[in-house]
């Protein structure tokens, strides 16, 4: 087979695609697969990247053609397209829009059409899906309250549904965006968050009013989401990962919009206000006294007529709130996220139930344009104490990343590290509270953890957002959705497995722009599970073009990966 050695990629039987991370071509080409592949592997020298269905459904749901995936492909590729990849891209692609669902005369009815009398004749004769669909002539009706159960065994059959029924407007509100905050300061939607919320609203039509929004951490979800709100005008419901960020959704909506703090309601544990702006938390909503009860805040969801739905970070959305969003299907909704990486593999649900990716941007396109902060990443390599390598040998899995993650040495490193960043506001983040608390009182810095009062963690946060203090430790709760835009480094000592969406978000943490750069440092254990981890937590990162360099800490090595 003849090929072009010039070319960065190599797509393989098996739709796996190789791309050479020092071909000149290497930042074109992955920038121009990444809307229909989903990384894998991202060594030092060859990116391995897959091409799946719901890849290639997002794409789709995009506007991606299977023609425009074939020519991109060609345009990089070393050796010609295997015949059965592309027979296999068309015929993915192909069955976006062969089933669609409309509205019928009966409001609470709906209809499943399909285009393809194979696809037909298969879904007839599905014993489960036979318990929603009634056959009606060429095509199938549904009550409306399944609608989200059927699209999501569907896809799980390989058929992805176009959804062209109708979505209720819900009770209007008004208000709008103001042009100055209320210090005075002017305000401004950026022209990409602009584009984000008018991709998701489109022209309001069937087919239109859900879906994904990916942005990266520091670029602004939370104005896109205002944004949205402002087009629509109706009564929002705003779901979010902790008291925290629901206050700072309240915050954000009093500085830069008409509403008032009166008019937003408040649920969490604390307070459970409903209005026409209402924010809480999926911890409240998943609440309940024990595994037989009820989820009784369920009925938030019913509470007012909702023209639309906000699941801030949804790729965090909970597994039992899946189920009540299977039935919200006639309201508006949308997911804002960095990354809609699920570990628990449920990206299914997040495309089916909320909706498909309506718009993304690369972090490193919003680094170049100044949108967020320019970020260093390092991989620090520890050897483990000689009185703990026996422990490490003889322990089981679990047990051996756990004493990988509490290598004591990695106390040293971190003292060292915050050392050679006395001029910045520093993070520290990690996984277990008991190795948090040690470094705690070792660096003599407050610590936030999940049982830290939302009070006390506020104050805190607030006293590092006013650089009262220099140094915070965090665990996981700091994660997610935490305004801290002075953050300029971040020490990760220790994280949840090989979590791609925790390392993205806790870098993410430090990336509000700034006139500096960031860093963003993980210590890791060398010659045990951690490092394997690690590279696991790095892939999405690396998708995005960021690079690890790695050191070994105490030696004159460095290497750049």
């Amino acid at each position: 087979m003849v090929g072009n050695s010039m070319k960065p990629l190599i797509v393989q039987g098996d739709s796996s695609i190789l791309l050479e991370v020092h071909n000149d071509s290497f930042e074109a080409a992955r920038a121009d697969i990444n809307p229909f592949c989903e990384l894998e592997k991202s060594p030092e020298h060859i990116h391995t990247y897959r091409i799946s269905p719901l890849s290639l459904w997002n794409g789709a749901s995009a506007g991606i053609r299977a023609d425009e995936v074939l020519e991109i492909l060609e345009k990089h590729s070393r050796y010609p397209i295997p015949e059965n990849v592309s027979f296999r891209i068309r015929d993915l692609i192909s069955r976006f829009g062969k089933l669609k669902l409309t509205e019928t005369e009966d409001p609470a009815i709906l209809q499943l059409h399909i285009d393809d009398k194979l696809i037909d004749a298969e879904i007839a004769a599905n014993r489960k899906l036979a318990r929603y669909l009634t056959r009606h002539g060429n095509s199938f009706l549904l009550q409306l309250y399944d609608r989200g159960t059927i699209k999501l065994e569907l896809i799980k059959l390989g058929y992805p549904v176009e959804d062209l029924a109708s979505l209720k407007k819900g009770d209007p509100l008004d208000f709008h965006l103001r042009d100055k905050r209320l210090d005075g300061s002017d305000f401004q939607v950026r022209e990409y968050q602009r584009e984000a919320a008018e991709a998701f609203v489109g022209n309001n039509r069937p087919g239109t009013g859900f879906g994904t929004i990916v942005l990266p951490c520091g670029s602004g979800k939370t104005i896109v989401g205002m944004t949205i709100m402002d087009l629509l005008k109706t009564n929002t419901l705003i779901l979010t990962t902790n008291v925290a960020a629901v206050h700072q959704w309240i915050d954000e909506l009093t500085d830069k919009s008409t509403l008032s703090r009166e008019e937003i309601g408040e649920y969490t544990g604390d307070r459970k206000e409903i209005k026409g702006i209402t924010i809480g938390t999926y911890q409240i909503l998943v609440w309940r006294k024990d595994k037989e009860s009820a989820y009784k805040h369920f009925q938030l969801f019913r509470e007012r007529n909702w023209g639309l739905i906000i699941y801030d970070e949804v790729h965090l959305l909970p597994a039992p709130v899946f189920r009540v969003t299977a039935e919200l299907q006639t309201v508006r909704r949308v997911g804002l996220t960095a990354t809609l990486v699920r570990e628990d593999g449920a990206e299914e649900n997040v495309f089916s139930l909320v909706g498909p990716k309506r718009f993304e941007i690369p972090w490193k396109q919003l680094e170049a344009q100044g949108w967020i902060a320019e970020a260093i990443c390092h991989e620090i390599r520890i050897d483990l104490p000689e009185d703990e390598k026996i422990h490490y040998a003889t322990a089981d899995q679990r047990r051996k990343f756990r004493i990988a993650s509490e290598n004591p040495i990695k106390m040293e490193i971190t003292s060292e590290l915050i050392a050679n960043h006395r001029e910045d506001s520093i993070l520290v983040i990690g996984q277990y509270i008991d190795q948090l608390q040690k470094i705690s009182k070792a660096l003599k810095a407050p610590i936030i953890t999940g049982k830290t009062p939302n009070q006390e963690r506020e104050r805190i946060f607030e006293d590092f957002r006013r650089k009262k203090i220099h140094v915070l430790v965090v665990s996981k709760v700091a994660n997610f959705a935490i305004n801290l835009p002075d953050a300029s480094v971040a020490i990760q000592i220790s994280g949840t497995f090989g979590s791609r969406q925790e390392e993205a978000q806790r870098l993410g943490r430090i990336l509000r722009p700034k006139e500096k750069n960031s860093y963003f440092y993980s210590v890791v254990s060398r010659y045990t599970v951690e490092e394997e981890y690690a590279a696991n937590r790095q892939q999405f990162l690396t998708e995005q073009g960021y690079k690890y360099h790695i050191e070994m800490w105490g030696r004159d090595e460095f290497i750049h990966d």
